[in-house]
């Protein structure tokens, strides 16, 4: 695939006219060494990785960055980084003496990149060192400000760099994670048809295929992954990038994420609350696929009712309060300004009951999503030997809570609960 190709604009049948400012994507040996152009008139650099990201890239980019004034954070490698305001606060001295910010490292890091540079208003340079997530090529950054999760709008990155003998060598958890990421699309791109058809949501087919041609290609990958096979992993990371620009065309992150992130998002929220382990995201991800299609399975055993569950708000709100303590708040506000538990959807449940029924049957089985994922090594019962049964009933009421967004989690919670 030629990612460089897909970096323009153009008018879609959809009625939208498609376009992802990313000025370049080097996926390959030696790829770091193009920032040394991409940075030529920049005058002083920060670099931000911690410990583990500079020892993956650290060398290629200091190298690339021969002549600069560089500027330099480095978070430390030994426990697990949160973006929230004590990482933004470590880089934000230097972001006023910066002419361009380079992000070695992956989820963490980019996020952090993309909302320094936004910050600043300069130039975002991403050296990637793990094919782990889909947020490389994104409009979004993924904080934790508040206790709460929050994606905030971003600009792309000016470009995403990554060496093939850096990804070859990341950790296989890492490999894994990013695998499961691309596996999860199965869940988003369903939750944005069903969004479509249930509430008139933005769709675009080309978007749609896109994403989901990627989807299909990286499903071949498993056994080049395992052995670390530089075509497969090169291969993993277009996929990721390939996610980022989908999203940058459709305008939201609907052609990649939808309930499953929003379960990963649950977990990774109460782990940090409640100070519990929770799974790197990507891998969160691919065992919520899993999850998403049991839910799947269950609105397709029985008729839809005839009508919803009564709401019940001070139940609700005394689960929320449980669940997210001192985030709760917040995440209350939310619903309250999106309005979901004040919309009857009942009437396009009932009157679009078939249409839904066959959007909802063409993802997957729970056993063929389980299968793919245990193809590179990532086995569902570690999922249920770290989550508690009552950690999972939680997530499938209350994690679609955590977001704006529509997705097949509400339709459990409107017609299962």
């Amino acid at each position: 695939m030629n990612i460089q190709e897909l970096l323009h604009s153009f008018p879609c049948t959809c009625g939208r006219e498609h376009r992802c400012d990313i000025q370049r994507v080097e996926i390959g040996h030696g790829a770091v060494s193009a920032l040394t152009a991409l940075c030529r008139d920049a005058k002083t650099v920060l670099v931000i990785s911690d410990e583990n990201t500079f020892a993956a890239a650290g060398a290629q980019t200091m190298a690339a960055l021969e002549g600069k004034e560089i500027l330099s954070v480095t978070y430390s490698g030994e426990t697990l980084l949160v973006p929230n305001e004590a990482a933004v606060a470590a880089m934000e001295p230097y972001l006023g003496r910066a002419d361009a910010l380079v992000a070695i490292g992956a989820g963490v890091m980019q996020d952090l990149g993309k909302y320094g540079a936004s910050m600043a208003k300069i130039p975002c340079h991403v050296v990637a060192t793990a094919p782990s997530m889909d947020g490389y090529a994104s409009t979004g950054a993924a904080m934790i400000m508040g206790g709460m999760k929050v994606t905030y709008p971003v600009s792309v990155p000016t470009s995403i760099l990554a060496d093939t003998a850096v990804l070859q060598n990341a950790p296989m958890e890492l490999i894994r994670a990013g695998y499961g990421d691309i596996v999860g699309k199965f869940s988003a791109l369903n939750d944005w048809k069903l969004s479509h058809l249930v509430k008139g949501e933005y769709f675009c087919q080309k978007v749609y295929d896109l994403m989901d041609d990627a989807l299909q290609k990286t499903l071949s990958l498993a056994q080049g992954l395992v052995r670390r096979d530089a075509e497969a992993v090169e291969a993993l990371m277009e996929a990721l990038v390939v996610a980022g620009i989908a999203m940058a065309f459709a305008g939201s992150s609907r052609p990649a994420s939808g309930s499953e992130h929003h379960l990963s998002h649950f977990f990774e929220n109460i782990g940090i609350l409640q100070k519990e382990p929770y799974f790197p995201h990507g891998i969160d991800v691919a065992y919520s696929t899993v999850i998403t299609a049991q839910i799947r399975r269950q609105l397709l055993a029985a008729p839809f009712p005839r009508r919803a569950v009564p709401f019940d708000r001070a139940d609700w709100e005394a689960n929320m309060a449980r669940i997210y303590t001192t985030s709760a708040p917040g995440y209350i506000a939310l619903q309250d300004k999106v309005g979901h538990y004040a919309t009857d959807r009942m009437d396009a449940y009932l009157g679009k009951e078939e249409a839904i029924r066959s959007v909802l049957a063409e993802v997957p089985a729970p056993e063929e999503i389980d299968q793919m994922l245990r193809a590179v090594g990532l086995e569902m019962e570690e999922f249920y030997e770290l989550y508690s049964e009552e950690k999972l009933h939680d997530a499938r009421l209350y994690a679609k809570d955590l977001k704006d967004r529509y997705s097949v989690l509400w339709m459990y919670w409107d017609l299962l609960r």
